[in-house]
């Protein structure tokens, strides 16, 4: 039998913790650190292939265990904010399903881990690992794994001072390890492991900042070292084997310095000379990196090309000249970002053949490079994975289920949808647009119609988003939805949209607004708005998913309405299922502030304003049939408004039924809420661990006298285990005609349960637990909203068998957004 539940989408980026937390293993996997969990990214198949969940805290590095076969990698070893390393293990490289994979704690470190490396000491299988890692305790720990027990064999103390990277190798013609460690006292320190101990052997002086990254390359008989700081420079060093009998000649040349050492162990001596500084970044340089080693005639042979990451917002290819010999940026690629309101680069990476480099970005988007076949210096955008990085608040369907749009703490609404190509049968998600890029951490939003939304966020008015035409031009392209489904008027909508300067609204482009560069005359050229440009929308036809730097201001939709009446910050909106009514709450802890006002969609007035909790409502749900309005709040009551179509002004609602502090069967925050596909019944979640069906709604039978009576719970009280953060059930039924309910807890579970109410009086028999979606699935963090798709069927799909999918979208804490397909016949 297939499995009810997979995941279809994870939309996620790479922490900003500094430079580490990207590595690109030699199996051609990326894996970074998201939040809590490691994700494994294939870059081929464009998605992300696992998560491995073990940290309580952020992942701040990770990296492959180096072989010196140069074999592809069956370990990975990240570092945390929870003070421990994690080694991961795969018995078996061909399928990375997290059953198959072992995990070892490394415990030891008194603060966050922000620094970690690893080799294997030989090629046998069981091998023995050597790891270092490095901590904000101030201290550089040794750790060997033999078998399967790891343990601490050293502790490097630093005193008062932070190393912010290591890295390990082996000296040249020997098995003696060497470490060199970089910091915050701008010297590289080199370790060299004598008798078992690690002795502080040598310390190289000279960049005149704090040093960001340190990474060793073996060359023949000789060791290079490259090390990149804030002092915006790169610089590389080479250790090779000294012979012993040749006298020292005195001349007279100009000769660099060379520093001396000897090795017991090897019984040898080595000499470390600078080779090169290379100047070219203008900013901090965070992370610098050479390319992977290659298999040729037999030998392995060790590319001379270094790639480093710079706050400048480039990322820089260097080679030595092929004449000279000298390293030059001439010879060298720059990419990065244009434009925007981000910073730089984090970290970089060579894929395993260098055909291909990644940057980590200030934002924690990910963007990928590729070479071009003929023109080998020139290298285009890829399309790479993307995500929120912060909490994820809210997400909705469209009303047709074709794309999700979500909102987060940071600051951001993001499309995702998915991408039909034609020569391919595999759909894969992406973020095709970032209608609103934002001031104040968004919290919710409400779809009013296919393309046009609502959206709140800490501050007390609500903006309303209407899709411009570049974006459905676009959208048709890449999902292959032909543009006459998707839009009769295309003609009078903008462009585009663009931010001021100094703004928060998206204002509208139209088609005669586009810039047209003029020459100016020189002496206009001062004035104060020409220091501030503005940023201009450019129109992009695109026919895949958009890279990062044009998310970041090519793909705003315009605002077209604010919506002003709240006292404090919104919390939560809905919009009616005719699209016809917002209604929309806002932080509150009296009574007056803690009314939902309703607001008309066509002339955007405040129609009502509902006054009945004392405390926040925390979320709003109109019936199907846009006969209710539900709102369930901090208060730990619900309360149901009915609509009366008597006015001539519009809908009008009362309330017609309440819980209060006697009929309450929630002890604590109630967060959620929903109603069943027939308006008949609705469902509340609460942070007691409660979840309770409530019924009956049906307008023949409330008259007007009883209807707090005949309002009460159909079900027995659910308990799921943990604080319920989201609840949400689905449109379409099971066969046998029960109601599927998605239930989402505080510690990131998402559990499927169905329901149908069997006698007069409520029955344990009638819930039955469908599925528990496994952990490495869910979220690592509180569940914050659960979505389903109106409809059966996948998107992206013309689904033949469209009745047995449904499409489950949510968001939580942990960064994340998920897709999930079930499968309504197995559950």
């Amino acid at each position: 039998m297939a499995a009810p539940v997979s995941l279809c989408h994870s939309a996620c980026c790479a922490n900003r913790a500094g430079g580490g937390v990207l590595a690109w293993g030699r199996g051609g996997l990326l894996a970074f650190g998201s939040c809590h969990d490691v994700v494994l990214y294939d870059p081929a198949v464009r998605r992300a292939v696992a998560a491995l969940r073990g940290h309580a805290g952020r992942v701040n590095c990770v990296r492959w265990v180096r072989r010196r076969d140069r074999a592809s990698e069956t370990e990975l070893i990240s570092g945390g904010s929870d003070k421990q390393l994690i080694l991961w293990e795969w018995k078996d490289t061909v399928t990375w399903n997290n059953q198959l994979v072992k995990s070892i704690p490394l415990k030891g470190h008194t603060e966050a881990v922000f620094a970690v490396d690893a080799v294997c000491q030989s090629d046998e299988p069981d091998l023995n690992l050597l790891i270092a890692s490095a901590a904000s305790d101030s201290t550089v720990r040794i750790w060997s794994r033999h078998r399967s027990e790891a343990k601490c064999i050293e502790i490097l103390q630093f005193g008062n001072g932070f190393v912010m990277d290591v890295c390990l190798s082996f000296l040249p013609g020997s098995n003696v390890p060497v470490l060199a460690c970089g910091g915050d006292d701008c010297k590289i320190s080199l370790f060299i492991q004598q008798n078992g101990q690690f002795q502080k052997t040598l310390i190289l002086p000279g960049h005149e900042d704090w040093i960001r990254g340190v990474e060793w390359a073996v060359c023949g008989e000789d060791l290079f070292l490259a090390s990149c700081a804030q002092d915006c420079l790169i610089r590389i060093w080479k250790v090779c084997p000294k012979s012993k009998q040749l006298p020292e000649t005195e001349d007279d040349s100009i000769k660099l310095k060379e520093n001396v050492f000897a090795v017991k162990d090897a019984d040898m001596s080595y000499a470390v000379s600078l080779e090169s500084v290379l100047a070219g970044h203008e900013n901090w340089v965070y992370a610098v990196h050479w390319q992977p080693s290659f298999s040729k005639d037999g030998s392995m042979q060790q590319p001379m090309r270094i790639l480093s990451a710079s706050m400048d917002k480039t990322v820089i290819i260097w080679e030595p000249d092929k004449e000279s010999g000298v390293w030059l940026e001439q010879a060298s690629v720059r990419v990065g970002e244009v434009g925007g309101n981000t910073l730089g680069f984090f970290d970089c990476q060579f894929s395993p053949d260098g055909s291909m480099i990644v940057a980590h970005a200030f934002h924690g988007a990910l963007h990928l490079w590729k070479q071009a076949t003929v023109n080998k210096k020139e290298w285009t955008p890829e399309v790479v994975i993307s995500g929120h990085f912060n909490s994820v608040e809210d997400v909705k369907w469209d009303p047709e289920g074709e794309f999700i749009i979500s909102v987060s703490s940071d600051q951001t609404t993001r499309l995702f949808a998915p991408w039909k190509r034609k020569e391919e049968t595999e759909v894969t998600w992406h973020e095709i647009a970032r209608p609103q890029v934002h001031g104040y951490d968004l919290r919710c939003l409400a779809m009013i119609g296919r393309f046009e939304f609502v959206s709140g966020a800490d501050e007390k008015v609500l903006r309303v988003f209407r899709a411009p035409k570049n974006f459905i031009e676009n959208f048709s392209n890449i999902t292959g939805i032909p543009m006459e489904k998707l839009c009769s008027h295309s003609s009078d909508l903008p462009e585009g949209a663009t931010v001021p300067a100094l703004g928060l609204s998206n204002k509208a482009v139209f088609e005669g607004d586009m810039a047209v560069e003029s020459d100016e005359d020189e002496e206009s050229f001062n004035t104060i708005s020409n220091q501030y440009p503005e940023v201009y929308f450019q129109p992009l036809i695109l026919t895949e998913p958009p890279p990062e730097d044009h998310l970041l201001q090519n793909t705003l939709w315009p605002e077209i309405q604010k919506l002003y009446g709240h006292g404090y910050e919104i919390f939560c909106v809905a919009c009616n299922n005719s699209n016809t009514v917002i209604a929309s709450a806002c932080k509150a802890s009296k009574k007056e502030h803690a009314a939902i006002i309703l607001w008309s969609t066509t002339s955007w007035k405040k129609l009502q304003s509902l006054s009945f909790h004392n405390l926040t409502v925390t979320q709003l749900a109109f019936s199907p049939d846009d006969r209710f309005l539900l709102a369930v709040s901090r208060d730990r009551n619900w309360s149901l408004w009915r609509k009366q179509d008597s006015s001539e002004s519009g809908p009008a609602f009362t309330c017609c039924a309440y819980t209060d502090k006697n009929t309450a069967v929630h002890s604590r925050i109630i967060w959620s809420c929903d109603w069943t596909p027939d308006s008949k019944y609705f469902i509340t979640g609460s942070r007691d661990k409660k979840v309770i069906i409530w019924g009956l709604c049906d307008l023949s039978v409330i008259t007007e006298g009883n209807v707090l009576d005949s309002i009460k719970p159909c079900s027995t009280v659910l308990d799921a285990g943990d604080s319920v953060t989201a609840v949400g059930i689905s449109h379409v039924l099971t066969p046998d005609g029960r109601y599927i309910v998605a239930v989402g807890l505080e510690n990131g579970k998402i559990i499927l349960y169905t329901w149908k109410q069997s006698g007069k009086e409520p029955a344990l028999a009638d819930w039955t637990t469908s599925v528990e979606i496994e952990n490495s699935q869910s979220h690592a963090l509180a569940v914050k909203r659960l979505c389903w798709r109106h409809h059966a069927g996948r998107a992206g799909h013309n689904d033949e068998n469209s009745s047995k999918w449904l499409q489950l979208a949510s968001c939580g804490a942990d960064h994340c957004v998920k897709i999930f397909n079930v499968n309504r016949f197995a559950l």
